[in-house]
């Protein structure tokens, strides 16, 4: 936990200086000037549509737990997908995972059984996505691009997951491998078999169908945000610009939730496309990464305190385990000091 605070820290300060360079760049006397005109109603509006956007994957979780066979309180459930925003800021959101760990040490359900979510959501995140982007880009030249690559994104996972052939190479290429990695199969194919059965041609439909109204409310947080500076540009274009710069975040997997690609983007289709002075287009972003975005984060941290407090024990395993290692790792080193001293002792006698 130590180190993901320290990470998480490097990163805040990443990001702080990449937006203080969009202020320095569009200048900051602009972005005070298309401030003063703004309502922070909007801003909370926004806010409240991001919200909206978590509660309905919330519920898409929720499906994937059942589609599962499990049933655990909703309290609980939102509890565990909630905890996962706490990670939002990890490269290719590995920490999201840390929602199997939440179930496996609130209610012991293993890891390999709900890990395989993560992959789903996503999925479904993407198609929800490049539906948003397609849409939008019948309008004008250029946006199609985005959409086809989003596509080709879809089109190898979906492959990859309901064709049998690619995954089960993979767990027998694993199961061939030394002992340390091979004794790893059953839990790999546990994955395997959870993972076809959420994303199956049964199971893609109303994940699909939430992702997409998930993601269009949350793009409408941009609209809401220009509104509040008097510059709109319409519904359609605002959910657009929102979900291709949102894209294309995503297509670079070792980047935190976008972070460098996402606000020049939206930033620039703003200006180019969108007709929105530069001062306004950067002062909107930023709002609306803070509604969005950040405030994800913030919610997420929060959630923990929530499951520390339901749960004490919780992250004090986390902790305890840490210290334990560390406590051994100290006792081996003294151990090994130990054995030198008495054979340099021996060896002088």
């Amino acid at each position: 936990m130590n180190r993901f605070v320290s990470r998480f820290a490097v990163i805040l300060l990443i990001a702080i200086g990449l937006y203080g360079a969009f202020v320095a760049w569009t200048g900051y006397a602009d972005i005070r000037e298309s401030l003063r005109g703004f309502r922070g109603s909007m801003f909370l509006l926004a806010v409240a549509l991001a919200t909206a956007n978590y509660a309905l994957r919330i519920v898409r979780w929720e499906f994937y737990l059942r589609r599962l066979g499990i049933r655990i309180p909703l309290a609980d459930s939102a509890l565990s997908f909630l905890s996962g925003f706490a990670f939002t800021m990890t490269p290719t959101k590995v920490g999201e995972v840390f929602k199997s760990a939440v179930l496996l040490e609130t209610h012991g359900i293993p890891v390999a059984k709900t890990a395989p979510i993560v992959v789903a959501e996503r999925l479904s995140d993407v198609i929800g996505v490049v539906a948003l982007v397609l849409a939008g880009s019948l309008g004008f030249e250029g946006g199609l691009v985005w959409a086809l690559a989003g596509l080709a994104c879809v089109a190898v996972g979906m492959f990859l997951i309901l064709k049998k052939g690619p995954l089960e190479w993979a767990v027998g290429l694993v199961g061939r491998g030394p002992a340390k990695i091979s004794r790893f199969v059953p839990k790999l194919q546990e994955a395997v078999d959870a993972l076809r059965l959420i994303s199956g041609r049964g199971a893609i439909l109303v994940p699909t169908v939430l992702s997409v109204a998930a993601w269009g409310v949350e793009g409408l947080s941009l609209h809401v945000i220009l509104t509040g500076f008097g510059a709109d540009c319409g519904v359609p274009l605002s959910v657009f610009f929102y979900a291709t710069s949102t894209l294309a975040g995503a297509l670079v997997p070792l980047l935190p939730s976008g972070l460098g690609v996402t606000e020049p983007l939206m930033q620039q289709l703003l200006v180019r496309l969108g007709g929105i002075s530069a001062g306004t287009a950067t002062t909107g972003m930023l709002l609306t990464r803070f509604a969005t975005l950040w405030w994800a984060v913030a919610l997420g941290f929060a959630t923990l305190g929530i499951l520390k407090l339901r749960y004490p024990k919780f992250l004090a395993l986390r902790d305890a385990g840490s210290a334990g290692s560390d406590e051994a790792a100290a006792k081996s080193a003294k151990s090994k000091d130990g054995d030198g001293a008495s054979e340099e002792e021996e060896r002088r006698g």
